[in-house]
């Protein structure tokens, strides 16, 4: 009888793309910004007539979500990555102070190893492709094994337009045999410079103990403060429609809500208004014991599925009419399950006497899993605003705007990632929305302006 070593099999395959990847990059590296802008566009331009089609392949094979919000962040990332990057220089002599005589040479950090949430694989997969070829990196990809037809369809079909358009083969590739051990050798290998660890929690520890430079898109948890100044329905519309999007499966959605007492009742009137159903101290507690185990690991039965298919997995039936489920609280605390990330439309809520108090609550619920990479106020003063600003240990804080949308850059300004950093100290290398910059060092060039006598003898 043949019994096949799985584990074994994942680790050699790891370390030939790792290997294979490492010389491809060498070539790669010499390339223009020109040449690896026109790769890129090919890319984009390969996948865009597939959309639908991966956004649906998406959709069957995790589960999770909707087709049509699929379909919008693949649909964003396509519209939205390169016009952003396109006059981005990352690679060659990407600045020059010609008063200070100072050049900056951007270096590719190398080989990439990527990992992409089960929740966005189609869209975080091409964004990781297209930044990772804009700054000169070759890139291995580990498909999320409830998601490896949608990733690796979206792979097949984005290397063979970049090899058409001049990439070195090997500079885009991806794990056929996806173990532990194998991620683990993946992550471990000499030649890999830089992990991108997108919505993969349960990878982090290997690697953190691996030394390489990690990028990690950090869990959510993210906490909204509705202030007494706000414009309450606009604020009330814009949580519904960032912690409904995709049924509530993107991390940087809104987990909780955190009221200024003083305009409560106008915040739950227009909740009710609009989609949200506040549950009843018992609704409440028997929906929360199917959001994760005795051992605290989150159930995936609960994730990416509708308010009403929420209620009847504990018992209660709500209206089809309602978006979103919401359970009243007082305390934060890592046994109440409401404290943490739910990735589906529930909503714990919170009332505070004043700002300062709704300050310290978002600190409990931001730091109560590890630091949230986002965190979202909706107030017109812009002292309080400043002050939440100067406080908050997030990555970042979105200003009167949805969080899933202002926290992706479609809303705002801010660069148009399907990866946010998270801003837990010492677990990754930045709380940016990530842009090929954070795949390239500055090699800084500095010339002499003074001689060492007039140091030495002044």
């Amino acid at each position: 009888m043949n019994i096949i070593d799985n584990d074994l099999l994942s680790i050699q395959e790891a370390r030939i793309l790792v290997e294979n990847a490492a010389t491809s990059q060498k070539t790669l590296a010499g390339y223009p910004q020109e040449k690896l802008d026109e790769i890129a566009m090919a890319i984009v331009s390969a996948i865009t007539p597939h959309i639908e089609r991966l956004a649906n392949l998406s959709y069957e094979e995790t589960d999770y979500g909707n087709v049509q919000d699929k379909y919008t962040k693949i649909r964003f990332t396509c519209d939205k990555l390169l016009p952003a990057i396109r006059d981005m220089k990352c690679v060659g002599i990407i600045n020059r102070d010609h008063e200070n005589k100072i050049m900056d040479v951007g270096v590719p950090m190398g080989v990439i190893a990527a990992f992409c949430p089960v929740t966005s694989p189609v869209a975080t997969t091409i964004y990781k492709a297209v930044i990772a070829v804009k700054s000169g990196n070759a890139i291995i990809f580990s498909p999320h094994p409830r998601a490896k037809e949608s990733m690796t369809e979206t792979l097949d079909l984005i290397i063979e337009a970049a090899i058409q358009a001049g990439l070195p083969k090997w500079s885009i590739s991806y794990q056929t045999i996806t173990t532990g051990a194998g991620s683990t050798e993946l992550m471990n290998h000499k030649d890999t410079s830089l992990i991108m660890l997108t919505g993969v929690p349960g990878l982090l520890k290997i690697a953190q103990s691996s030394g390489k430079a990690t990028i990690i898109g950090g869990l959510g948890n993210g906490p909204a403060f509705i202030e007494r100044t706000a414009d309450v329905d606009r604020a009330v519309r814009d949580i519904i429609i960032s912690k409904t999007f995709d049924y509530g499966i993107v991390t940087a959605a809104e987990q909780s809500v955190v009221v200024d007492s003083c305009i409560e009742s106008d915040v739950r009137r227009a909740f009710e208004m609009h989609g949200g159903y506040f549950m009843s101290a018992a609704e409440s507690d028997a929906l929360g014991l199917f959001f994760f185990s005795g051992a605290g690991k989150a159930n995936p039965d609960m994730v990416g599925i509708s308010a009403q298919r929420l209620a009847k997995k504990a018992g209660f039936l709500v209206p089809d009419s309602v978006k979103v489920l919401i359970s009243e609280q007082k305390y934060v605390s890592q046994k109440n399950p409401y404290s943490r990330e739910k990735l589906c439309p529930v909503l714990s809520y919170f009332v505070e006497d004043d700002w300062m108090n709704a300050c310290e609550k978002c600190i409990e619920l931001i730091l109560g899993e590890r630091q949230s990479h986002t965190l979202v106020i909706h107030s017109r003063d812009e002292e309080v605003i400043k002050q939440f600003a100067l406080k908050k240990p997030v990555g970042r804080i979105l200003v009167n705007t949805p969080a899933v949308f202002g926290g992706m850059g479609a809303t705002t300004n801010l660069f148009p990632a399907m990866t946010l950093g998270s801003a837990s100290v010492g677990q990754g290398i930045t709380s940016e929305n990530v842009s090929p910059m954070n795949l390239v060092y500055i090699r800084k060039v500095g010339y002499g302006v003074r001689t060492a006598e007039e140091i030495l003898y002044q």
